[in-house]
């Protein structure tokens, strides 16, 4: 059996990686969507166990020495990290697993699944990310700041990525079929059937 592959789609906040990844999940595609846990507060309507696993910093911490997380990173001074228990399971059955991370979990990642396929995903500029985070409404004029100058840095990863998604404004449709073309061509990868060459002269 096709072990699953692991997608890790990552971009600035406000980029709109939630909105695509939920839409993506809707079309009933072989992809498990791996929750993360994190240190945050929960937004409005965000649900623990739904959007996110919410833990104290002391849990979380408690959970890297046991090795509990497959990546993990601090983002804005808060713990992010994928559960093994999300990942593995699934893989191993053959199911594709898409991780919705920042950018220093994807390159742990990437050192430790030569498979993975990383895509980033980008609003059509900076400017246009910048009123994606104001409009939200959710957040202090400290945290836009913060969030735009780490958006700067997250940019500068680009070539580390084997693809790029332009978030348009209602580009969200556009950006699901992309990321299901992706897919489908990496389900025909050669690396991904090591004994194929075997069982076609044994049947």
């Amino acid at each position: 059996m096709k072990k699953g592959t692991v997608f890790v789609l990552s971009g600035p906040a406000g980029s709109g990686k939630s909105t695509v990844r939920e839409a993506l999940m809707k079309r009933g595609l072989n992809f498990h969507y791996s929750i993360s846990d994190t240190t945050r507060k929960p937004r409005g309507g965000e649900v623990d166990g739904v959007d996110y696993g919410f833990v104290t910093r002391q849990r979380f911490e408690e959970g890297i020495a046991r090795g509990d997380y497959y990546e993990h990173a601090i983002y804005t001074g808060e713990y992010y990290g994928t559960p093994v228990s999300q990942l593995t399971p699934y893989i191993e059955s053959g199911v594709n697993v898409i991780l919705e991370i920042e950018v220093n979990g994807a390159m742990q990642v990437k050192k430790k699944d030569k498979n993975a396929v990383l895509v980033m995903l980008l609003p059509p500029s900076y400017s246009s990310l910048e009123a994606r985070l104001r409009g939200r409404g959710t957040e202090t004029e400290e945290k836009i700041l913060k969030r735009l100058q780490r958006a700067k840095e997250e940019v500068l990863l680009f070539n580390k990525y084997d693809y790029f998604l332009l978030n348009e404004d209602n580009g969200v449709d556009a950006c699901v079929r992309q990321l299901e073309i992706i897919a489908e061509a990496q389900s025909f990868r050669t690396k991904n059937y090591p004994d194929f060459t075997t069982k076609f002269f044994n049947t």
